[in-house]
């Protein structure tokens, strides 16, 4: 097997920094000022050459070449107009100073020069969050597996519920989602469109629920757990699986499924041994559409294994992700009692539970997505 990690495209954030930076300002609010200069220039550059490559004729003939193109000028775009306002803020504060060293005590000139600082001040801090290193699989699809975890048959009812949750959520958000594996307790799904990793990812890990299960006949409240495993859907192009190290047995299906089920082998198991990894898939009547299903799930967890080793910063293990279900370890609590939702990463409240159960997951997948930015911003700076 053979693993290509997707590049992340950059840009000028590359550039932002400290090092080679030679002959700069010793104060330290001129030398922050000259950095923002730079990179404001660097973007409004690099903006221009995808500009320029969006209409080559050698790149619009080139299919592939056309499409990073386009992927790359997208994501510089809130960046480079981030750069626009910054350069006419700082261009009306220059000139209200001008002013104002010329004799002019109006009061209105002394409001528009605070404000334009004020405003500068604001986008250089917008700048510095608009350039951090983006995760290079935010733009992927997902494949999200759900188990059930510690608490017996309400833990089982639980991952239902969670599945429920996130494939609402990737509805809102207009995501396209696809069935891959349905069984007692674990759902298995694929959630399709761009930028369907950058949502999702912050869903994988422990799930508690607090709550009086229907069975519960003395009103006592149970917890239960559910993990959730999010991987991004790898291509063919990064993830190389060598047929040779592919165990693949059928058996007979399960359960649900239509009249093919319990009477062909259609249910598929493939084992790739150097690694040990065992995905199963029944919910389809063909064997071959169950094979198919089968190794897009494998060649995700192949993938995401490798960048967790390759790039531990970026992608976490699958397993220290997931967890083991146990009722201690959880990224977050549903409590039915309080109606309350607390995620323990960013130790945010809200007493919202119905509308997040119904997909509305949008306040805290926000609060994760601004966690994250200042945690990569961090480690950008300490480069």
């Amino acid at each position: 097997m053979s693993v290509t990690p997707a590049a992340a495209v950059t840009g000028a954030g590359s550039a932002v920094g400290t090092g080679g930076l030679a002959g700069l300002p010793s104060d330290p609010a001129l030398y922050a000022r000259t950095v923002i200069e730079d990179l404001v220039e660097q973007i409004e550059t690099r903006f221009a050459e995808l500009g320029a490559q969006m209409t080559d004729p050698e790149v619009i003939s080139d299919r592939e070449r056309y499409a990073a193109a386009g992927r790359a000028y997208s994501q510089l775009e809130p960046a480079a107009k981030l750069a626009s306002e910054w350069r006419r803020a700082r261009d009306d504060a220059a000139g209200a100073e001008e002013l104002i060293s010329e004799g002019g005590e109006d009061s209105e000139l002394r409001e528009l020069l605070s404000a334009a600082r004020e405003r500068i001040e604001e986008l250089e801090e917008e700048l510095r969050m608009a350039m951090i290193e983006r995760d290079p699989n935010d733009e992927k699809n997902v494949i999200v597996e759900i188990q059930g975890g510690a608490g017996g048959d309400e833990a089982g009812l639980w991952a239902g519920d969670l599945y429920r949750m996130l494939s609402k959520y990737a509805e809102r958000l207009g995501f396209a989602t696809e069935s891959m594996d349905i069984s007692e307790g674990k759902f298995t799904f694929a959630i399709k469109g761009e930028g369907a990793y950058s949502v999702f990812k912050f869903e994988g890990g422990t799930h508690r629920v607090q709550r009086v299960p229907e069975t519960e006949s003395q009103g006592r409240v149970h917890t239960s757990t559910a993990t959730v495993a999010v991987l991004p859907e790898a291509e063919d192009v990064d993830v190389q699986i060598d047929p040779n190290d592919l165990q693949i047995d059928v058996y007979r299906s399960s359960g649900p499924g239509g009249q093919s089920v319990n009477t062909t082998d259609s249910a598929v198991r493939i084992t790739h041994k150097p690694s040990g990894i065992v995905v199963s898939m029944q919910d389809e009547k063909s064997q071959l559409q169950n094979r198919e299903k089968a190794l897009r799930v494998l060649r995700a967890r192949l993938f995401e294994r490798a960048l967790a080793e390759q790039q531990a910063e970026l992608a976490a293990d699958r397993r220290s992700q997931v967890g083991t279900g146990d009722r201690a370890e959880k990224i977050r609590t549903y409590n039915y009692g309080e109606r309350r939702v607390t995620d323990h990463r960013i130790k945010l409240t809200v007493h919202n539970l119905d509308q997040v159960l119904e997909g509305q997951l949008d306040e805290l997948t926000a609060g994760l997505q601004a966690d994250d930015k200042r945690l990569r911003l961090q480690a950008q700076a300490a480069a």
